[in-house]
């Protein structure tokens, strides 16, 4: 009865699709789920503390999306809501912190977002318009804070073909972590003389994603940012058993990205080779990762704060600036095995090296930079707490050309299914 309840609001945006059908495989199909997550940072500036920034918030999100009705002619319809909302707790409200909203003077005591999505799926094409969260090589949603950095626009995805997926999307409009409403595409960190209020007219998106083998997988994808860059993406990937306990994943990606029409935000040149590998042997994994960047500009990505977890070293020290070579090394391990059933811990180091940046007394070149990252996790795995789940989160990143920094995290998180 509840789940029917708090589905009478989206069925009132697919009843007009048709009424001759039942609405049992809508309501009866669906997820609808509660999620909690309180979420301390504190980011402390070694060389300047009065630039330290953070804050301690309580976030409750409702995510609920519905199976699929059939309307006729093979065609199925659904609906999907997202609603986040976000309470402060605590913060140093003199800086923004880039997790909660900020007017110049202090943060928000609270903050929220709604977005909605209609889809239709005919066979195994599936077309989403509205808050869209992809995770592709070009384009993915932020999880990393409080609340998440979505997406406005049309995602059009098919499965169609046998070991193919075909994918095709405009993007309209970001709802950055920070803001409650969709706003115009723009690029990070614009260049000094370029005006920052500069939008994308959208941005288009197209790929292709084959699977070879069991082992063997390769991808193309292709972004244009309307007027600001363009981003061509090719991958590869390759997956075995080494033996009976151990398992290799590794990749190879290369992204071209280069200026688009008007150029709003000036020249863009870059070129970003990543490959790396996992190996997995019983409850521990290793992993090695080298990426160098080439071309006359840094690696670009959209306003906003916006990830590229494509890269294989990418942290708060992105390791993306002009021909910056990096290598990353990690290990984890999964306490199961000692008993402790939930528990597993990683720790990741990355070194840069002969980077060309841009500061106020001029350009710099040859420089270095590191970062430590050690990520603890528990999730409680029976019990009436089952779910719970506490990740504690450290960073030690230096850096030749500006302040180092260390910053703390601690996010707890609960979700309630219906």
């Amino acid at each position: 009865m509840r789940r029917q309840n708090l589905w009478i609001a989206i069925l009132a945006a697919t009843a007009t699709l048709g009424t001759s059908a039942t609405y049992a495989d809508f309501v009866d199909d669906s997820q609808v789920q509660l999620k909690f997550k309180n979420f301390y940072l504190d980011r402390q500036i070694k060389e300047n503390p009065a630039e330290n920034w953070g804050s301690w918030s309580q976030g409750i999100t409702l995510d609920a999306k519905s199976g699929y009705q059939d309307i006729g002619a093979g065609i199925q319809v659904g609906a999907d809501l997202l609603v986040q909302h976000a309470f402060k707790l605590n913060a140093r409200d003199k800086n923004p912190d880039w997790i909660l909203p900020h007017d110049g003077k202090e943060s928000k005591d609270n903050f929220g977002k709604v977005g909605a999505t209609l889809k239709a799926k005919v066979s195994q094409t599936e077309l989403k318009v509205g808050e869209l969260l992809p995770v592709s090589p070009v384009l993915v949603f932020d999880p990393s804070r409080q609340l998440l950095t979505t997406y406005s626009g049309a995602w059009l995805e098919s499965k169609d073909v046998k070991d193919t997926k075909l994918t095709l999307a405009y993007i309209d409009g970001i709802n950055n972590r920070y803001d409650n409403q969709f706003r115009e595409l723009t690029k990070f960190a614009p260049p000094a003389n370029y005006d920052t209020g500069a939008e994308a007219d959208g941005m288009y998106i197209a790929g292709i994603d084959h699977q070879f083998t069991p082992e063997i997988g390769a991808s193309y994808w292709y972004a244009d940012v309307q007027y600001i860059y363009t981003q061509q993406y090719v991958g590869a990937n390759y997956k075995t058993k080494l033996g009976e306990k151990a398992k290799l994943d590794s990749h190879v990606r290369y992204f071209d990205n280069s200026d688009s029409g008007d150029k709003l935000y000036g020249e863009v040149d870059n070129q970003a080779l990543s490959v790396g590998a996992k190996v997995n042997y019983g409850s521990h994994t290793f992993g090695l990762g080298y990426q160098q960047m080439f071309g006359d500009t840094a690696f670009p990505t959209l306003g906003g704060w916006v990830p590229q977890p494509y890269l294989v070293n990418w942290g708060v020290a992105t390791f993306t600036n002009v021909n910056e070579k990096s290598w990353g090394f990690t290990y984890g391990y999964d306490f199961a095995e000692l008993g402790a059933k939930g528990l597993n811990a990683t720790a990741v180091y990355f070194t840069g090296s002969d980077a060309e940046v841009k500061t106020a007394q001029g350009a710099l070149k040859d420089q270095k930079s590191d970062e430590f990252n050690l990520i603890v996790n528990y999730t409680v795995p029976e019990g009436k707490l089952k779910g719970l789940g506490i990740q504690g989160m450290y960073i030690d990143a230096n850096y030749d050309w500006k302040s180092d920094l260390k910053e703390y995290r601690v996010a707890t998180t609960y979700t309630y299914k219906f």
